[in-house]
């Protein structure tokens, strides 16, 4: 009889991070960076992850879809654990998530160095037409991390991920 091998830790990590965000299917877990560690502790895979923000509703559908996808892939049943400290910030993005926001019609929120405070104004690219002649509608979108914003040039409306 073969056994098979030591699962990977790097083997994990991916299937763990190749979760979907349910809110927002064109992120992964990983991309969104709400995804802090994987490890194996006495044969049990241990995730864990970081809410957005304390209370996000996400965080029961993205814990499940990490077991389906650590149980599919062979590692057993894993414990996901939420992980509030240090808080998550938009800074855990990757570079790749904010181009697949852009790409799915969203604006993404600036990378750090080109932040400025909440109300201060700022132009933010439309993510349809590139125009920086956008104006805020709502600061509030369909979820609590995103904002309405519409387009003065194509007069297309569009959400703004926000800075955490």
């Amino acid at each position: 009889m073969v056994s098979a091998p030591e699962p990977s830790l790097a083997r994990l990590r991916r299937v763990a991070g190749a979760v979907p965000d349910p809110e927002l299917p064109v992120l992964t877990i990983a991309d969104l960076g709400i995804l802090r560690d994987v490890r194996i502790v006495g044969g049990t895979a241990e995730i864990d992850i970081t809410p957005t923000y304390s209370g996000c509703p996400a965080m029961a559908e993205i814990a499940a879809g990490i077991i389906r996808a650590v149980e599919a892939a062979g590692f057993g049943r894993p414990r996901v654990n939420t992980v509030l400290s240090p808080a998550w910030t938009t800074d855990f993005m990757t570079a790749a998530a904010r181009r697949a926001l852009r790409e799915y019609g969203i604006a993404p929120p600036p990378e750090a160095a080109a932040r400025r405070p909440r109300f201060a104004a700022l132009p933010l690219p439309c993510p349809r037409c590139g125009s920086a002649e956008t104006e805020e509608l709502a600061p509030f979108g369909a979820t609590a991390c995103k904002a309405l914003w519409r387009c003065r040039a194509c007069r297309e409306p569009f959400e703004h991920f926000k800075c955490h």
